[in-house]
């Protein structure tokens, strides 16, 4: 079997990336990153920086015409400013929807492209690394377990039962998520999770926040 890693660069995909490996081989693994109009190119950096260690082919896609019409915090178009708060924080002020940098249907139609290109490099599987602490309070509802359910059963019809998608951490903590990372000896000091773009990461956004929290939990600080 070959398996197809949606990979963004930061620790969820990595630690998938790495999981893919281990149980298929690294010539039986493709990573593929996506370009959505991110204010920043770090991310998708960081993704072929992991794809040329591991020694695994990696693809890129271009969908940022898309979502050129959303003012979601972490596109270039938009004049929102990325929160520098926790999510939980953010989705006290959100009555129920989305957080703001919570990019439309993104995953749904990443696992989309996705699942053509899995296709056509003769792929079984998907992997992508949502988690249940994105999902949480809705505030990435394209992270939940319903959200996964539905689209893998959309995706294994739709290619003929050929095509299976897998999200191993769905309902796991992003602190599990490094736990099992560093059992596989995931190279995280590759990997960038920060929304804003700069020399280092900022410390202060949700992703940020939930990083730190996580190696913290697996008795890592990390210094940046």
């Amino acid at each position: 079997m070959k398996a197809l890693v949606l990979s963004s660069g930061g620790v969820d995909s990595t630690t998938c990336v790495a999981m893919a490996i281990d149980k298929y081989g690294k010539d039986n693994v493709v990573t593929l990153s996506v370009s959505y109009g991110q204010k920043h190119t770090k991310e998708l950096e960081a993704a072929k920086k992991i794809a040329d260690y591991y020694g695994v082919e990696h693809l890129y896609l271009n969908l940022t015409k898309i979502f050129q019409y959303s003012n979601c915090s972490l596109l270039v178009q938009s004049d929102e400013e990325i929160p520098e708060e926790s999510y939980a924080q953010q989705l006290k002020k959100s009555d129920g929807k989305p957080v703001s940098t919570y990019v439309p249907f993104r995953n749904g139609l990443f696992l989309s492209a996705a699942a053509s290109i899995a296709l056509s490099k003769d792929c079984s599987v998907i992997y992508y690394g949502a988690h249940s602490d994105d999902a949480a309070g809705n505030a990435y509802p394209d992270c939940s377990d319903e959200f996964n359910n539905a689209m893998g059963e959309a995706i294994y019809i739709g290619s003929g039962r050929q095509l299976k998608v897998e999200a191993p951490f769905v309902k796991w903590t992003k602190a599990d998520i490094v736990k099992k990372g560093l059992e596989l000896n995931v190279p995280y000091e590759l990997t960038w999770s920060c929304y804003e773009g700069g020399e280092k990461p900022c410390g202060k956004c949700g992703t940020c926040i939930d990083r730190a929290k996580a190696f913290a939990a697996n008795g890592i600080v990390e210094t940046f």
